[in-house]
């Protein structure tokens, strides 16, 4: 067992089978501890979620979500990804590699779910990083981004570059194939930076290959999958780091606060000149954090 489960946390790709399905994920880094990477979307692309500065002291296991790149949709794709669906595929790929306990991080949606295993399997969690995450989807959701938006729109006024990038977001909520929301994600993916236009050299590559896949927000029976955790998360009982960037939109500094005021005990990161992608633009700082929190639960 111990022998495959070194070969299953290889450097490198991997698939396996979890309640009939094919699950991928990548492994890098060599770190004693290890950690489930779950990005956004949901449907984003895992690659935008490398974190080199923390593979130097995590093993990290970044997940492809089911019905995201190689990991086997759902026959009633592409509804029915909820969050208890999303969580029994990761305590399934825990189990399939025999590892009693990890950490977890969850980026953006990738956040809502990591609070899902985190309030129903507390005895599979080291520890719990929510990046970009919120205690609550739904019209009050929603307009916290508006607002958020709205502010974006007055940092960057006068750029001509604007108008495609709130293209974007329009069609990002009305599109529902996976070119069309690929295209819209990276019209807008300039909003999810700080000073995106300042630093494009360091980003275009990421907007020219960034992919996502349509995933609705309904189960398999068309019923959206509403969240709000602001009662349970406040029996929280694993060690939380809350992490966001000062200028994110969709899952900005209101709800971070409002997650370490809700989590007994959490701890908050805030990237001051960052957006919703601050392991992109503030690497080492975002590193220190991971490594500061991960070190303060083993002592």
């Amino acid at each position: 067992m111990q022998n495959e489960t070194t070969l299953l946390l290889s450097t490198g790709p991997h698939e396996v089978v979890v309640d009939g399905l094919i699950q991928r994920y990548h492994v890098y880094g060599s770190g004693a501890p290890v950690c489930l990477a779950v990005p956004g979307g949901p449907g984003v692309s895992w690659e935008s979620l490398r974190m080199p500065g923390v593979e130097e002291f995590l093993t990290m296991v970044y997940v492809e979500p089911l019905g995201t790149g190689g990991s086997q949709r759902l026959p009633s794709h592409p509804h029915g990804y909820t969050r208890d669906r999303y969580s029994r595929s990761l305590i399934g790929l825990l189990d399939r590699l025999s590892l009693p306990s990890v950490f977890l991080l969850g980026h953006s949606h990738g956040g809502f779910v990591a609070q899902h295993v985190a309030l129903h399997h507390p005895d599979r969690l080291r520890g719990l990083v929510l990046y970009e995450s919120a205690p609550i989807t739904g019209p009050e959701h929603m307009a916290e981004a508006a607002a958020n938006v709205e502010a974006f729109v007055r940092r960057n006024e006068g750029r001509p570059e604007l108008a495609a990038v709130l293209a974007g977001f329009q069609a990002s909520g009305r599109d529902t194939d996976d070119e069309n929301i690929t295209a819209a994600l990276r019209d807008l993916l300039p909003a999810f930076f700080a000073h995106y236009w300042q630093r494009e050299e360091d980003f275009r590559e990421l907007r020219t290959t960034v992919t996502c896949t349509y995933i609705s927000t309904a189960d398999e029976n068309l019923q959206p999958d509403i969240i709000d955790d602001r009662k349970a998360l406040a029996t929280l009982t694993v060690p939380t780091l809350v992490v966001v960037g000062r200028y994110d939109i969709p899952c900005g500094p209101r709800w971070a606060q409002e997650l370490h005021t809700l989590i007994p005990q959490s701890q908050l990161a805030v990237l001051e000149d960052s957006g919703h992608l601050g392991h992109l633009e503030e690497p080492e700082t975002f590193a220190a954090a991971v490594r500061t929190f991960v070190h303060s639960t083993s002592v």
